[in-house]
């Protein structure tokens, strides 16, 4: 008969404990957030502004998957600094309950995971996995109190880009707010005109095409926070068109399936000009293929040469 070590029979038996315990984790996270994460999936199947949501934590659980080797070569040292972590997630999830407050219950949510992960793994496995927890903050609605507040000033600034790109091409127009009076009709950059739609949407696609494009942490930070100016002028763009189809061929353009058909060209469009800021900021910070020898070391190579 062959028997197994003793080593890999206690392997695998600690394997399985492991196995149980994330299971029972899992378990009961979904028991405490199962409201909490019913909410989560109406708003992104009636809201459109977070539609992305779906793709979200395919794409974190992937950015997890990645590091898989990595974790498992990292020491295992617990922290209980995790604990109160938890303990305040869960405080926070009762005072939305309570208050009535949706995105306090969901944020709560990552300070669960976070909590768990520092509390069972350590620090060291909070540092690698803190990508992917931050990366779920995009699939979480906005309060309507800061999307409004956001909201507005993209109208009035789609709608001043509008005015001007219509001047310049000497389209007679007058601006009053978010409201763009022209010769034979009458535009409103209303809310759904104002850009945060594509805006959310291309930061989220920006954070993962920079994560994929790049290796740089400056890097990934600059190309995705040029999702916001790109998004920007993207919607101006889509708002002066709208108003030069207009002047020439009646309200109608503005309404119906071209305007739905326009805003997928325009992020289409967004998504264009954020791989070109890539390829300028490859061109002007390019990668070293190979890495650069300290100051010192190519002092004493060059010193030891006949």
């Amino acid at each position: 008969m062959r028997t197994q070590p003793v080593d890999s029979v206690a392997g695998l038996q600690l394997t399985k404990n492991r196995i149980v315990l994330y299971g029972i984790l899992l378990l009961s996270f979904i028991t405490l957030y199962r409201n909490v994460i019913a909410k989560l999936i109406q708003d992104w199947s009636i809201d459109e502004n977070y539609s992305h949501g779906y793709l979200v934590l395919p794409v974190a659980i992937y950015f997890v998957w990645e590091r898989r080797k990595q974790l498992s070569e990292l020491p295992l040292r617990p922290s209980w600094l995790g604990l109160p972590v938890v303990l305040a997630s869960i405080g926070l999830l009762l005072a939305g309950i309570l208050g009535a407050e949706v995105f306090t219950t969901e944020v709560s949510m990552l300070g669960v995971i976070a909590g768990v992960v520092l509390y069972l793994g350590g620090w060291q496995h909070m540092k690698t996995l803190l990508f992917p927890i931050l990366f779920l903050i995009s699939m979480i609605p906005l309060p309507a109190i800061i999307f409004n507040q956001i909201t507005f000033p993209l109208q009035i600034l789609a709608s001043r880009f509008g005015e001007t790109i219509l001047m310049t091409l000497q389209i007679p127009v007058l601006r009053e707010g978010n409201v763009i009076q022209l010769a034979n009709t009458t535009l409103e950059v209303a809310e759904a005109c104002s850009g945060i739609r594509s805006l959310i949407t291309l930061m989220s696609l920006g954070i993962v095409c920079a994560y994929f494009m790049d290796h740089r942490t400056w890097f990934r930070t600059v190309l995705a926070m040029t999702t916001i100016p790109v998004a920007i002028v993207a919607n101006g763009l889509r708002v002066a068109g709208t108003g030069v189809a207009a002047s020439f061929y009646g309200p109608s353009v503005a309404t119906g399936f071209l305007h739905t058909f326009s805003g997928w060209l325009i992020f289409i469009t967004a998504f264009i000009m954020l791989l070109f800021v890539h390829r300028v900021l490859v061109w002007r910070f390019p990668r070293h293929t190979k890495p650069i020898e300290p100051p010192l070391e190519r002092l004493a190579a060059y010193s030891s040469k006949p």
